[in-house]
């Protein structure tokens, strides 16, 4: 069936790395691309299955009401609140809930089938949370881990 990515919508490319966001910058940037046919630079258009990833992703780097002023005050999730606190259960815990809430408000995600939030190996200021979605289009999961910095400055 051609149509159902199209239900996820298309939009601007903002983030460069939709497998594994390393840090809490949200698209500051345009990405662009070269046309094919001409070599003239373009903007680079994220469709289906990407652009839900990134609308995903920036969900979670906006700061819940943020954008009220545009006329979406539950837009954002609280995941910056965490900022400062120490890699605890507890603190993963509160992350988990808030990427929960985060989800429950997109409308392309039809269920929640796992959220953990892991502690990184690598990084002790560091959590992953890896999701496993279904979406309003398929029935296939959709996997997604976002890294995030429980530090003041995440690194670059």
């Amino acid at each position: 069936m051609a149509g159902r990515d199209q239900r996820f919508g298309a939009d601007l490319r903002l983030l460069k790395n939709l497998d594994h966001q390393e840090d809490r910058r949200r698209g500051a940037d345009l990405i662009t691309r070269a046309r094919a046919e001409s070599g003239e630079t373009d903007l680079e258009i994220l469709a289906g299955g990407p652009n839900l990833q990134q609308a995903l992703l920036l969900r979670f780097l906006t700061h819940a009401g943020e954008l009220a002023v545009l006329g979406h005050p539950d837009y954002g999730s609280r995941l910056h609140l965490l900022i400062g606190e120490r890699n605890t259960e507890a603190t993963r815990n509160r992350a988990k809930l808030y990427v929960l809430e985060a989800l429950q408000a997109e409308p392309r995600v039809k269920d929640v089938l796992s959220v953990d939030v892991i502690p990184s190996r690598k990084d002790r200021t560091q959590v992953d949370i890896d999701m496993k979605l279904r979406t309003i289009v398929s029935d296939t999961p959709l996997n997604l881990v976002f890294p995030f910095f429980l530090e003041e400055s995440a690194p670059s």
